[in-house]
């Protein structure tokens, strides 16, 4: 592989930190864009459930031509590109069709950004002994920052107005893409590219990782969906459900910055992971008292962050370096396709069970801890 600059963990960072900035304004806030816009509650949630589907087939296309090109970077900086121009014409967009249109092309350019980042990341900081955890975490800070600040901006500016921010944030996500260098394996040749379902289907690890990951991030579902909600009705102001979850990220960025000096195998990350989901949604369905839910939110560096840690290193360690991209961007498909599941389900049962429906999440997070142990037993044998 070509070596990548002195500076490749700077420039990673970077381009990590733009990244996130730009998702820490559109997750909070592209819902009250939408509103005010003049779309209902229906056909909002349509269009947020947009990403979700195009990346069932963006993903796979970017990444599989990065891998079959070579060109890793070339195509995060062309797909960092094209989402500038798809959320500047989102901005422009009228009426709900319109804007369904416009956000679907934004998405299919914008949802396979983060897998070609991880694969990117994980191929140079191996080249230059660097771990992929303490770079990582520069996104969770910037997406805290992202999210205040346009919380802020919000005093100052009109909520139409907040789709201008997103695409300065994307713009400054493209030009750390440019600042990035160009990652090419010597030996890779076209020959040599096996497709996707002949050589990583194959791979009963990745298989099983794959499912338990996928298992213990969508156990957040009633979490990402509802804590709001439920912490506002137990009378808990914006400020401090706004805190939660900051603190949250923070430990998430806290395992994230200590995780180049643990020695854990990939599949133990993933089971302790799907371990602290157990506890932690377990325990919120019980309706904890006030006093346990910081204690709770910590446990967030576990449920998200451990398995998280040791989904992409399972991908990294296992997967041939000419399919890097793919089996991230494959993985991440997987991730998302129960995520959107869950999400669907979560309304569901929070609607009949309230704050029990913590309990059916505890019970996803340990059906994904079983399949960790079996990715764990079988990596051992390998």
């Amino acid at each position: 592989m070509s070596p990548p600059y002195p500076s490749f963990a700077f420039r990673v960072a970077v381009f990590y930190a733009a990244l996130f900035v730009a998702l820490g304004v559109q997750v909070p806030f592209l819902p009250l864009w939408l509103a005010a816009k003049g779309l209902d509650p229906g056909a909002i949630g349509v269009v947020l459930s947009l990403p979700m589907i195009v990346r069932v087939f963006a993903i796979p296309l970017a990444t599989h031509a990065a891998d079959r090109r070579d060109a890793l970077h070339t195509v995060i900086v062309i797909a960092s590109a094209v989402a500038i121009l798809g959320y500047g014409v989102l901005g422009l967009a009228q009426g709900a069709v319109a804007i369904t249109l416009a956000y679907t092309l934004a998405s299919a350019f914008f949802t396979p950004l983060l897998p070609l980042a991880d694969a990117y990341a994980l191929r140079g900081l191996g080249h230059i002994g660097r771990a992929y955890g303490p770079v990582r975490m520069w996104g969770s800070a910037a997406f805290i920052v992202g999210t205040f600040g346009a919380g802020l901006l919000l005093d100052f500016i009109a909520t139409r107005d907040l789709i201008w921010v997103m695409v300065i944030t994307l713009a400054i996500s493209a030009a750390a893409a440019l600042a990035l260098s160009p990652l090419t394996l010597h030996d890779a040749s076209a020959g040599k590219r096996l497709p996707f379902a002949r050589d990583l289907l194959r791979d009963p690890v990745l298989l099983a990782a794959a499912a338990a990951a996928s298992l213990i991030q969508a156990s957040h579902a009633v979490y990402y969906g509802f804590s709001a909600l439920d912490w506002t009705t137990a009378g808990f102001d914006g400020g401090v459900i706004g805190a939660l979850w900051a603190l949250g990220v923070v430990a998430e960025i806290a395992l994230f910055a200590l995780s180049g000096r643990l020695s854990i195998a990939p599949t133990t990350l993933i089971l302790l992971g799907g371990a602290g989901a157990v506890i932690r949604w377990g325990a919120m369905a019980f309706d904890p008292p006030p006093v346990l839910l910081p204690l709770l939110q910590c446990l967030h560096a576990f449920s998200f962050g451990a398995t998280h840690l040791g989904a992409v290193a399972v991908v990294a360690r296992r997967a041939p370096a000419e399919l890097a991209a793919s089996a991230q961007g494959y993985f991440a498909v997987a991730l998302g396709l129960v995520m959107a599941a869950a999400l669907g389900v979560s309304g569901v049962i929070y609607a009949h069970w309230g704050n029990f429906a913590y309990g059916a999440m505890a019970l996803t997070a340990a059906a994904g801890a079983v399949f960790a142990v079996v990715a764990h037993r079988l990596a051992r044998r390998k």
